[in-house]
């Protein structure tokens, strides 16, 4: 088992950038290049990753059960203050689904009543569709297993910012409960990216709250304390433009107090904050 806090900027791949700014997150790919070690070492058969990117339903989760997902990284991820498709055309995954271990963890969910879909894509037959893979899938996964010859078999997951952020920690249980039942290796990604407010020149100009934010989140994982997540001003996610806080929440619920984080790494290279920390079980 395994599980981590991984950024989703598409910075933090050298191929992804132009040359100018290949150093701009070199602290953050130092980190992922790490959780990419520790996850090869933790040799999971299959990838979780909660990512905010990928479809939204209004009042419900999500859980992709379409045969693989698949595609390329695209212009929204960058991060950077320009964009040209030359710089990411090259950084594409396709993954094989766990099928039946993203089944479970619906069915998990819907058990513990947190509002859950499983969606599809393309092909009528879902085992042969390929959804769309989103850049907070995307980017992580090119460190943790999703490039070589046999990429991890993936799972992915949406979190829902209109339910409270109580039912982001029991969808977490839920979907601990389906890994283990699994009897597989699995690793657990919370695909996160921060305080998107650090820069005026970016997407959503500045905000004090976005520094307060990371700096509190930072602290919490530096004192291995997850659950003071919860206990933090609950409009500083919204109003500091946090893109991590709910699937944070989800790791939270799925690790509980039996799993040891370290921080890796964080920067805020551009307008929005980056964190790598590895978790590894107690004992």
């Amino acid at each position: 088992m395994y599980a981590c806090i991984a950024p989703h900027g598409g910075i933090a791949i050298a191929d992804a950038c132009a040359a100018d700014e290949r150093e701009l997150a070199a602290k953050t790919r130092r980190g992922m290049e790490e959780l990419g070690r520790r996850f090869d070492a933790a040799r999971p058969d299959v990838a979780i990753v909660l990512t905010p990117h990928n479809i939204h339903i209004d009042g419900a989760m999500a859980v992709i059960t379409s045969g693989f997902v698949g595609g390329m990284l695209d212009g929204r991820s960058k991060g950077s203050f320009r964009v040209d498709p030359r710089w990411y055309a090259d950084v594409a995954l396709r993954l094989p689904v766990d099928r039946p271990l993203a089944l479970a963890i619906r069915s998990e969910m819907s058990a513990d009543g947190i509002p859950v879909a499983s969606v599809s894509y393309g092909a009528n037959a879902a085992d042969a569709a390929t959804f769309p893979i989103d850049w907070g899938a995307l980017v992580p996964l090119w460190f943790m297993g999703g490039r070589g010859p046999s990429p991890v078999s993936t799972v992915v997951v949406s979190p829902a910012r209109d339910l409270s952020y109580e039912r982001h920690v029991t969808a977490g249980r839920a979907i601990a409960r389906a890994a283990a039942a699994s009897g597989k290796r699995v690793a657990l990604i919370a695909s996160c990216d921060h305080g998107h407010g650090h820069d005026a020149r970016g997407a959503y100009g500045f905000t004090a709250r976005s520094k307060e934010f990371d700096d509190q989140t930072v602290s919490l994982i530096e004192a291995d304390d997850l659950s003071g997540l919860l206990r933090m001003d609950p409009q500083l996610p919204i109003e500091g433009v946090a893109d991590s806080y709910w699937q944070m929440l989800m790791l939270h619920g799925a690790l509980g107090s039996a799993w040891r984080g370290e921080l890796l790494s964080y920067e805020a290279p551009t307008y929005f904050g980056m964190i790598c920390a590895s978790y590894s079980p107690r004992g």
